[in-house]
């Protein structure tokens, strides 16, 4: 694996390149000619979209003819992880309810309420334990606040059946996990709240769930661990796989290494001008190759790749125990004769995100390798995009751009510099 590449600081030596770079013909480009506004382009993990309805932002993804968007399928993976819960809750629902109140409670906690794939996990939970209340033809995805009563208007009780005992599923609580900066999905932020659920109700929670695994791993250690409590996350990080067999209830695995990959082949694909399918669905001249409707799905509409999930729980988690493995169906090396060596500006929205650092970042560095690309790594705050926009000052030192937003409905930040 190559060591990690920062961003350096402007020097004298990019800033005779930016010089070279710099077209005259409208828009900046690089040394072969092409305008940055039509160099390829991924939004990956962060879909450009509207925080509060979901609607996709069709001028980002189609700001140029070789751009795409590369995630996970949000909605199939929101299902397998409330299916997981809910598995677990039939199978131990003797023992599951600690107190002996007849009611078999959880504590939520939300990543980013204009987040769609945090909106996606939550509606998920929900659907599955029949906690969902219907909000304009959807499953209501707003917090809870505290429930311990059953009086919220955001969720409802659900009754479960089993073995001829009836329970109550209740959510007692659930709040978006934001810090005093603004950071989102934030691990510390859940650790602090499962403390003060604990302290107020901590008795009557039986399960927590958790729409990332950093924050779930958080109210694992803080709590959940110690008192045997069961708690369910999703990415699949290591540190999470390794935990279920501590007692940490089960993850989601979104096939980082699949998302990883199509990031970066998509990218070399357009580089190359060769069909973008080349090493995904079509097998390419090393022998990558995907299987559509196994590894991923795509949207030609939303012009968007969209890996599939797995669920890692105890009878499955020794094959996850390495995030940051290649996949094996696209681990061959790239001829550079045909694939020269080309480089990439890309960034990560909060560089202390576990998912993204710990798991994915390793993973491309990985496959970067194999697709002949070098790689600039930008590591963001988690709070503005200018933190990240600012380090974007010469693209055209650049041949493509991998973009990861804080807030999905920021494209423009983005686009507009590569307008100029």
């Amino acid at each position: 694996m190559k060591k990690k590449k920062i961003l350096a600081v402007i020097a004298a030596a990019t800033m005779a390149l930016s010089m070279v770079g710099c077209g005259s013909s409208g828009g900046g480009s690089s040394s072969n000619g092409v305008a940055n506004k039509d160099k390829p382009l991924v939004w990956y993990n962060r879909q450009p979209s509207n925080s509060s309805t979901g609607e996709l932002d069709k001028t980002a993804l189609n700001f140029n003819k070789d751009t795409y968007y590369v995630g996970f399928d949000a909605n199939q993976g929101a299902e397998l992880q409330g299916e997981m819960v809910l598995d677990y809750i039939k199978k131990n629902a003797a023992t599951i309810d600690r107190n002996g109140d007849g009611v078999i409670g959880y504590v939520l906690a939300i990543g980013d309420i204009g987040h769609n794939d945090s909106i996606a996990r939550t509606r998920g939970v929900r659907s599955a334990l029949g906690t969902g209340v219907d909000a304009n033809g959807a499953v209501d995805s707003a917090p809870a606040g505290t429930n311990v009563d059953g009086s919220a208007k955001v969720v409802q009780d659900a009754t479960l059946e089993v073995d001829g005992k009836k329970y109550t599923i209740r959510e007692l609580a659930s709040q978006e996990m934001k810090n005093s900066a603004g950071a989102t999905w934030d691990a510390a932020t859940a650790g602090n709240a499962i403390g003060t659920w604990t302290a107020s109700f901590g008795d009557q929670i039986d399960v927590v769930v958790s729409n990332n695994d950093g924050m779930g791993m958080s109210m694992f250690n803080a709590w959940a661990k110690d008192n045997k409590v069961p708690t369910f996350g999703y990415d699949a990080n290591s540190d999470a796989v390794a935990a279920i067999a501590e007692g940490y209830g089960g993850t989601i695995s979104q096939h980082a290494d699949v998302q990883a990959y199509l990031t970066l082949r998509v990218l070399r694909n357009a580089l190359d001008g060769v069909d973008v399918d080349t090493g995904i669905g079509t097998a390419d001249e090393a022998g990558n190759k995907l299987d559509e409707g196994v590894d991923y799905r795509y949207s030609a509409e939303e012009r968007s790749y969209y890996a599939l999930n797995i669920a890692v729980t105890a009878d499955n988690y020794q094959d996850f125990t390495d995030s940051t493995k290649v996949y094996d169906k696209v681990s061959k090396q790239l001829d550079a004769s045909k694939s020269p060596e080309k480089k990439v500006w890309l960034d990560i929205y909060n560089a202390s995100d576990n998912f993204l650092s710990s798991t994915y970042q390793p993973l491309l560095q990985n496959y970067d390798d194999l697709l002949n690309l070098k790689v600039d790594y930008i590591g963001g705050d988690g709070q503005t995009e200018s933190n990240i926009t600012n380090r974007l000052g010469n693209p055209g030192e650049y041949d493509a751009f991998a973009i990861n937003m804080v807030k999905t409905d920021n494209a423009a930040s983005y686009t507009s510099i590569l307008n100029k």
